[in-house]
């Protein structure tokens, strides 16, 4: 078998509207690089047509490997499971709805052949909600200070890896993770792009609020102990207030007598229940972490695929711009 110079690896969940498009746009992109490549295109349980649509593009190109899971288990899995079977020397990431534009492609690749091991991009004039950029550029910030890594925009998933970072992933057998900061620790020479982002044509995002809130949590829990670090420390400031206030309560009621303390009550009220709400916010987060080393501990599959096809008809790599 021929060697395969660029793998590019794209999961899909419900995006029959968007996926004739993308295959298209990718195949026309890569037989223009000037590389032996291969496009693989991991069904993430989809509930529409688009692992049919994914076995027919297998049909079709030679270049194209369907990886079919047996359900949803998100996209960050789903991205494993394509990272387990491309063969790439250089492996790109790539969001299935086409706000990323496949034509970006070459320029990652440039970036990775002039020695850089990781490069992510930058969303120029994103034209997501004011939300979304909101929630973005915080959690940028707080993986910027938890990791020392400065780069702009871990959201985007267009990026590209040389084969060792996909390796160094694969060694790792954490079953929630955040692949751009995963990869970016075993990275010596990160880098990034500036690249278009566009509006999404057809279809609708699949991360609202709720998914949004818990790819945070994987976020953090899976990269850093700072949280629990964080509310250590605020526990010890609190704690010195509280012994602090405590201590003034006493004084002014030796110095004015026990009938003013009673206009204490409020404010020892609130001071009770701001410890009680750090509290509880302290035990849900010990609490996350402790349901990370649960499923760690049971050493389940984090994805389990149905189906491969297409990998197996690779009886030679096609020419550069050759179709079936």
């Amino acid at each position: 078998m021929n060697r395969i110079e660029l793998s590019v690896v794209i999961p899909v969940y419900n995006e029959e509207s968007n996926l004739g498009s993308l295959i298209d746009r990718c195949m026309n992109v890569l037989w223009n690089c000037g590389v032996t490549f291969e496009l693989l295109l991991v069904d993430d349980g989809s509930g529409d047509r688009s692992a049919q649509m994914i076995g027919n593009a297998a049909e079709h190109y030679d270049e194209v490997v369907g990886v079919l899971l047996n359900r949803n288990y998100g996209q960050h899995a789903a991205i494993m499971a394509g990272f387990e079977h491309c063969r790439g020397e250089i492996v790109v990431t790539l969001d299935a709805d086409l706000q990323n534009p496949p034509e970006e492609i070459p320029r990652l690749v440039e970036m990775i052949n002039k020695g850089h091991d990781v490069v992510g991009s930058v969303r120029r004039n994103r034209k997501d909600s004011f939300f979304r950029r909101l929630a973005s550029s915080a959690v940028n910030w707080v993986i910027r200070r938890s990791t020392g890594i400065g780069m702009r925009d871990y959201g985007c998933m267009l990026r590209a890896y040389r084969r060792d970072i996909i390796d160094a992933i694969l060694a790792c057998r954490e079953k929630t993770t955040f692949i751009p900061v995963l990869a970016n620790s075993f990275a010596s020479s990160p880098a990034e792009v500036e690249v278009k982002h566009d509006s999404r044509r057809d279809g609708e995002s699949k991360y609202n609020l709720f998914r949004l809130i818990t790819l945070q949590f994987d976020l953090i829990t899976s990269m850093t102990t700072f949280p629990i670090r964080m509310l250590t420390f605020i526990g010890i400031v609190l704690a010195g207030i509280g012994l602090g206030l405590s201590l003034l309560i006493l004084v002014l009621r030796l110095v004015y007598g026990p009938t003013w303390a009673v206009g204490g009550v409020f404010t020892l009220m609130a001071v009770v229940l701001a410890f009680m709400g750090i509290q509880l916010l302290s035990l849900g987060l010990i609490g996350e972490y402790i349901g990370r080393v649960f499923v760690q501990v049971r050493d389940r599959p984090a994805f389990w695929v149905k189906q491969v096809v297409g990998l197996n008809v690779h009886k030679k790599i096609k020419k550069i711009g050759e179709v079936v």
